[in-house]
C-alpha cells in the first residue's frame, strides 16, 4: 500500500487493516518454517505495510494531543 492510500483510511479502518496484516505475516512465517512459501517477498511487503499503518496510527495519536492542549 501506498502511504497516500493508508492515509485516506479512517483509524478505525486503520486498524482493522493492521490486525489483518498481522494474521497474515503470521501465517506466511509459519509457511515459511514449514518450506511451502510461494511468495517470499510478500513477507517483506506485509512488514513494510504495518510499519507504514502504525506511522500514520501513531502521527494521529500526537495531532490529537495537540488539539487538545491547545
Amino acid at each position: 500500500m501506498k502511504m497516500v492510500d493508508i492515509r485516506k483510511l479512517t483509524t478505525e479502518d486503520l486498524n482493522k487493516k493492521l490486525e489483518e496484516n498481522k494474521k497474515e505475516l503470521f501465517n506466511l512465517k509459519f509457511a515459511s518454517a514449514t518450506g511451502n512459501l510461494e511468495k517470499p517477498h510478500r513477507i517483506k511487503e506485509l512488514r513494510h505495510d504495518v510499519a507504514k499503518i502504525k506511522t500514520v496510527i501513531r502521527e494521529r495519536e500526537l495531532n490529537e494531543g495537540k488539539e487538545e492542549v491547545k
